[in-house]
């Protein structure tokens, strides 16, 4: 309580004390003199230097800079808009006050001389407003604390490609604050594909009809998005101008570029009334607190300053000036002491005050410590970087119903934005005339007729033609189609391109030409889409069939001949299946040589039996019995086979027989240059240029101009062959189709399409338009009209008939030689175990000789089982045989349906082969052994008849003995 009381007693000591400690800080600091040049009439000036004053009080208020050592005094120059008043400020500013700095040249004209004097005395000056920074060069004593004014450039740029508008055009005032502006908008607009065909310049002297003349060649330009930096008095009166034309309607953009945008705070609603449904672009200013109180401050101020005013907020310049004191005041306190240290210049003997400047080292410490200042300002982080703020961030608004809309942002890492810290859509943007769709960006000039050229043509008159002063043909019939499902009219003349005498005005390229000057909108017609002919025109996709073909006569090259039956084959298939033939028939033979009698007999008996077999399964008429399995499933497989050639060989000689073989005379240009054959190709159209690049001799290439032509020098031989693109080809084979046909390899071109000045927006709608007319069908039928309903196919060597070739049928060889293989292995096999006894009981002699004897013997040796088939042989050859009857008569009381005239007697099967019977075994008796075939005349006479019953009778007696005996 004692030293609370004491502490109240001594207070106004206390208080005394800090007064003077106060003073005498205040008696020890440095004084910085820092020159201010501002134009005081203007808005500009009036904004900016009070935010200087607010600046300068509050920056020695704060706390944290009451030890300074130093201290800022401003010294103003009010110069208004002259910058040889400006000029002639600044000098008396270095000679007579010796300031350290010189603060705020207020436009680009007054800088570009001040920053000459700085840079002659080493004194940084710092401008917060002038524009254009390029236009000082490499000055290192100019220095703008603004962001760069070009750096606005990408973020409207950005803005343009989000929509797709494809050409835009600036419009701004003819001063020195555009000179670097407008190409670096022109530079960004380039790199997403962007146009600038035309800049519109307003002076600041022109007069109201002035303008008007300019805002009425707008409106003869396809192009509504338009990009407008001017000056705010500027700006009024051009937007109010704009508004009676009616550009301020439904269908354009306005964009206004920072500088502009703060139109909108200094001229309030006459600007918002007029200007609706602009955007505009402007740096961001994060809204803190800090900013929020500041900006209550400078309201107070301001307004007590300017009576009457509607002014209510600094713009950004205003927080530029307010953060470049500060800048200015913590450079000068790390600088350290500096004092008006002026030196003699070097040319101080000059004969004008510009050469009489002095220099001072200690302007230059401070520019130094200025280049290193780093804080968090009112306009955000102040750091200066190549001579200038570092630019951050944009601000999208857009003006409604007198109320400024954020719509959106721009950063360097996200580009256009609804956010700022992550990448969303813009909130919705509301255009002029009050519409919430985007502009396409072009609208139809008013009162515009399009003037279309079509080319003259002596024939292929199917593409395009005039009748009765009416254009027709293929392509304007697509051109028609496609403009007419524009959703929006198209009014459209077309125009010959023809000389008083009614001929063509010259080629295809002087046509195109025509439109690059302007002569013609478009051309509509058969115009080859070509790399140099795109260097003039803009060009749609193409609608036709795209590349240059050959045409050739063609020939039936497949003459009839007396051998022309061995056509379909060829020889490696004829050798082949004639070696399967043989092939089939020996597995055949050796499967049932040993059980079959068909496939026994002398040697020449046996190979004509294996070669008539093989080659009578080729009309399935094969008459020897098969007994083997094995032998069937070889024969099964091998008559598949044979059925399946023989049906392709009687279709293959049919179709040489029957069908015509067209094919061309000629396959390649290579044949024709070692022929030294003529060529032709149409007249007026750039494929004489091809045929120079195929090194095709010019003096062997001769003009024609329609399908007659080229059908005529084709069928008298004058020309070998036509060179020409495929739609015209097409167009020719439509009359001509039987004759002639497209041979050799496609040229690639791009096919035809429609030619329209650069840089006309129709050329992009135009090309949608193709695509939607190709995918639908709708393409597909304008080119039936032109070609016909069926296309005339391409005679080449691919729709002749070609002969057989072995490998169509390798497939089915294998599996038959494969199956004929495993089938003679196994029957080997099943053979040799058989008959294993035979080669175990020589096992002590055996050697592969002997086993290759045995092998032989059993497979020459007869295995017939009882079901074999038996040779026919004479009836009596063997009285142990069968004998047959064939003039017994039937006997009615014991046949019972059994073949009349035969009598069949089965005897001792031995017999059959002639091997004698076995002696020794028991129950067994011969009953006739020698008897001796009867004579022919016997068999035929009465006796014979008789004879041969009871001879059957006979044998028929022995039988059932044998039979009892058994």
């Amino acid at each position: 309580m004692g030293a609370a009381s004491l502490l109240q007693r001594h207070s106004g000591l206390l208080l005394l004390l800090l007064l003077l400690a106060a003073g005498a800080s205040g008696a020890a600091a440095q004084v910085v003199d820092v020159g201010v040049i501002l134009d005081r009439t203007t808005w500009v000036g009036n904004i900016s230097w009070t935010s200087i004053e607010l600046a300068l009080d509050e920056f020695y208020a704060d706390p944290r800079h009451a030890r300074y050592r130093t201290r800022l005094k401003l010294h103003l120059r009010d110069t208004g808009p002259d910058a040889i008043d400006a000029a002639a400020a600044g000098l008396d500013l270095l000679k007579n006050v010796g300031v350290q700095a010189i603060v705020g040249p207020q436009t680009s004209s007054q800088a570009k001389f001040i920053a000459e004097l700085g840079k002659k005395s080493t004194v940084p000056v710092i401008s917060f407003s002038a524009d254009c920074p390029s236009q000082f060069g490499q000055n290192p004593y100019f220095i703008r604390t603004a962001w760069n004014d070009s750096s606005q450039a990408e973020a409207i740029a950005s803005l343009v490609e989000k929509h797709n508008w494809r050409e835009v055009v600036p419009v701004f005032e003819d001063d020195d604050s555009n000179t670097r502006f407008i190409p670096d908008l022109v530079d960004a607009l380039r790199q997403v594909d962007t146009r600038v065909s035309y800049r519109c310049k307003i002076h600041p002297s022109d007069t109201e009809d002035d303008m008007r003349r300019a805002i009425s060649n707008l409106k003869l330009n396809w192009t509504t998005v338009f990009v407008v930096r001017m000056s705010h008095a500027l700006a009024l009166k051009f937007f109010n101008l704009a508004k009676d034309e009616g550009m301020m309607g439904q269908g354009y953009v306005w964009i206004t570029a920072y500088g502009l945008t703060d139109i909108f705070d200094v001229v309030g609603s006459p600007a918002l009334d007029v200007m609706q449904g602009v955007l505009g672009v402007k740096p961001h200013v994060q809204d803190t607190v800090e900013v929020q109180n500041f900006r209550q401050r400078w309201r107070n101020k301001y307004r007590s300053e300017n009576r009457g005013t509607s002014l209510s907020e600094p713009t950004v310049s205003g927080l530029y000036a307010y953060d470049t004191i500060w800048a200015i005041a913590l450079a000068a306190e790390k600088a350290g002491y500096v004092n008006a240290d002026f030196q003699p210049s070097v040319r101080n003997n000059g004969s004008t005050d510009f050469d009489r400047i002095d220099t001072s080292e200690g302007a230059e410490k401070l520019r130094d410590a200025l280049l290193k200042v780093n804080f968090s300002g009112m306009s955000g982080k102040f750091q200066i970087k190549d001579m200038q703020l570092v630019s951050v961030n944009y601000t999208i608004i857009n003006i409604v119903d007198q109320k400024r809309r954020l719509v959106g942002f721009w950063t360097p890492r996200s580009g256009i934005s609804g956010s700022l810290n992550t990448k969303v859509d813009l909130d919705t943007i509301i255009w002029p005339g009050y519409n919430k769709a985007a502009p396409r960006g072009w609208l139809f000039p008013v009162n515009k007729t399009l003037q279309i050229a079509v080319p003259v043509k002596a024939g292929f008159d199917e593409f395009v033609r005039f009748e009765n002063g009416k254009a027709m043909g293929f392509c304007i019939d697509v051109f028609e189609a496609v403009v007419q499902s524009l959703p929006y009219d198209v009014p459209r003349n077309y125009v010959q391109f023809r000389d008083e005498t009614g001929h063509s005005k010259g080629t295809y390229d002087d046509l195109v030409y025509s439109v690059y000057l302007e002569e013609y909108d478009a051309v509509a017609g058969d115009i080859t889409i070509l790399a140099n002919r795109s260097l003039y025109v803009d060009f749609t996709l193409p609608y036709t069939e795209s590349g240059v073909r050959m045409l050739v006569p063609v020939l039936d090259r497949r003459k009839k001949t007396a051998w022309t039956f061995l056509k379909p084959l060829t020889t490696d298939l004829w050798l082949g299946t004639g070696a399967f033939f043989f092939f089939t028939g020996f597995v055949v033979w050796c499967i049932e040589h040993r059980t079959n009698q068909d496939f026994r007999g002398p040697p020449a008996s046996q190979i004509g039996s294996v070669l008539y077999f093989s080659f009578s399964t080729l009309v399935f008429a094969h008459r020897e019995k098969i007994v083997n399995n094995l032998s069937r499933i070889v024969v099964v497989v091998w008559l598949f086979v044979v059925l399946i050639v023989q049906q392709s060989y009687t279709a293959s000689l049919s179709s040489i027989l029957t069908v015509e073989q067209l094919q061309p005379t000629v396959t390649n240009l290579e044949e024709i240059i070692r022929n030294g054959s003529y060529v032709g190709y149409l007249n007026d159209s750039f494929l004489p240029m091809l045929l120079k690049r195929l090194k095709i001799d010019e003096s062997k290439v001769i003009p024609f101009d329609s399908p007659e032509e080229y059908n005529e020098a084709l069928s008298s031989g004058r020309v070998a062959v036509i060179v020409d693109e495929i739609p015209y080809l097409k167009v020719f084979l439509k009359k001509y189709c039987r004759d002639y046909t497209m041979v050799g390899p496609t040229y690639k071109f791009d096919g035809f399409g429609y030619a329209f000045t650069r840089g006309s927006p129709l050329t992009s709608d135009i090309s949608r338009g193709i695509l939607k007319f190709a995918s639908n069908g709708t393409m597909d039928e304008l080119q039936k009209d032109l070609y016909g309903p069926t296309s005339c196919p391409d005679k080449d060597d691919s729709q002749t008939s070609s002969s057989l070739t072995l490998n169509s049928f390798k497939g089915l060889f294998i599996i038959t030689g494969a199956s004929s293989m495993l089938a003679l292995i196994l029957h080997i096999v099943i053979t040799v175990y058989t008959h294993r006894h035979d080669f175990n009981s020589d096992s002590s002699h055996s050697s592969w000789r002997t086993w290759l004897a045995i092998l032989l013997k059993i497979f020459h040796e007869s295995d017939s089982p009882s079901n074999t088939p038996v040779k026919d042989e004479p009836a009596m050859a063997n009285v142990g045989g069968t004998v047959e009857s064939p003039a017994s008569p039937p006997d009615s009381d014991t046949d019972t349906g059994s073949p009349p005239n035969h009598i069949i007697t089965n005897l001792d099967s031995y017999t059959d082969t002639g091997s004698p019977p076995d002696v020794g075994t028991p129950g067994r008796e011969v009953a006739v052994q020698d008897a001796k075939p009867l004579s022919f005349a016997y068999m035929h006479s009465g006796s014979g008849h008789s004879g041969v019953a009871s001879l059957s009778r006979s044998g028929s007696s022995i039988r059932r003995r044998q039979i009892s005996m058994e």
